[in-house]
């Protein structure tokens, strides 16, 4: 199984706290392998199975309070 990697452009982190609260909402995410987040640069990567898709990414986002985008 290929893993795939995926850039977002996530509006509104401001802290480690928002990065926290993106990364625990994207990692319940069925297939998602890995998150790197930064608030400073607002990229969210994610690497995931090929099943993931951007709805859950970006439902995920939303949830936590922060709107993305797909790059």
């Amino acid at each position: 199984m290929n893993a795939k990697t995926t850039e977002y452009q996530v509006t509104g982190m401001t802290c480690g706290h928002c990065e926290m609260s993106v990364r625990e909402e994207v990692s319940e995410i069925a297939g998602v392998e890995g998150i790197q987040v930064s608030a400073q640069t607002g990229k969210l990567i994610v690497e995931s199975d090929a099943d993931v898709d951007d709805d859950a990414v970006l439902a995920a986002v939303a949830e936590a309070g922060y709107s993305a985008i797909r790059l």
